[in-house]
């Protein structure tokens, strides 16, 4: 291989491990200078006169092995990786475009080490800018998801509270690696008592704060381990049961979660997406539970 593709492989390596430290040691926001700055300048310091170059195939080998490496260490999942590139992929075009229409020649290949020097400074300067600008307040938002089933809000109560195994379709998202719920164990049916769910990347550990058998379950997530998702945070799990008709209830599920992705514009709907479909994974377990627990209706 040419080591022009080497080097625009270390390089790039070095660019991404960075941003990936100092989003670890919080030093920079989950923003636009990760998302955005980052992938601008890589595209555009390898992204030569003519798209054939080695420095652009060494750099989206790096972006590859990089990808990888965050997936086998358990670092972020497949799907907050597919997020990010609907935002990645334009930045580091635009980069690209941007070298071409300026027309820039092509140098030697150690020119490329000192080519890099500035914008790497550059990123700092903006990551650190952009975590001093942005205010330190945390996004809190709400999704709920419903449901009419024909049976008591007593019968569904009692389905949901403690399920023992999660069995129905995968949705999309959790055939790529959303964490798939696979049983909830509740220790003690009061307040205070702990409900914890098992899922295939983790798990979740639910407070009792509000119980009306029948009403309400209300739950503080007091711990969460799951793969990768650091950016994600989860505070609180309700279910409200209301009657629907005779003989029927309106489950409502409602998750409270925090997020720091910006911008929230593009963020927001993906998230919500996500939790929804870990709703609909769970409503379609718990209309099977039902089915055989009190015959089909």
């Amino acid at each position: 291989m040419k080591k022009e593709f080497w080097l625009s492989t270390l390089i790039s390596l070095a660019y991404l491990v960075l941003g990936f430290l100092l989003l670890h040691y919080g030093l920079v926001e989950y923003g636009l200078s990760i998302f955005v700055f980052l992938p601008f300048i890589l595209g555009y310091l390898f992204g030569r006169n003519t798209l054939k170059k080695a420095s652009l195939y060494g750099l989206i080998f790096s972006f590859v092995t990089f990808f990888i490496l965050l997936l086998a260490g358990g670092l972020e999942g497949m799907v907050c990786i597919l997020m990010a590139l609907p935002i990645v992929i334009p930045a580091i075009l635009l980069g690209i475009g941007l070298r071409r229409l300026l027309n820039k020649t092509d140098k030697k290949p150690d020119d490329i080490v000192r080519q890099s020097l500035f914008p790497l400074f550059l990123f700092l300067g903006l990551g650190l800018l952009e975590k001093e600008l942005t205010p330190n307040d945390t996004k809190i938002i709400s999704v709920q998801s419903e449901i009419v089933l024909p049976y008591t809000t007593m019968e569904v109560y009692e389905a949901i509270k403690s399920v023992d195994t999660m069995i129905a379709e995968k949705p999309f998202l959790m055939r790529l690696d959303l964490p798939v719920p696979n049983k909830c164990v509740l220790e003690k049916e009061e307040v205070g008592g702990l409900r914890t769910c098992y899922f295939s990347g983790g798990t979740i550990t639910e407070k009792i704060t509000e119980l009306e058998k029948g009403k309400i379950l209300r739950m503080d997530v007091i711990d969460y381990q799951l793969t990768g998702r650091k950016w994600l945070g989860f505070k609180e799990a309700v279910y409200y049961f209301e009657p629907a008709g005779k003989d029927s209830c309106k489950l409502t599920r409602e998750t409270t979660y925090t997020s720091v992705l910006t911008p929230r514009f593009y963020w927001e709907p993906l998230e919500k997406t996500g939790i929804q479909q870990e709703h609909g994974y769970v409503f379609d377990n718990l209309k099977n539970d039902l089915a055989k627990a009190y015959g089909s209706r």
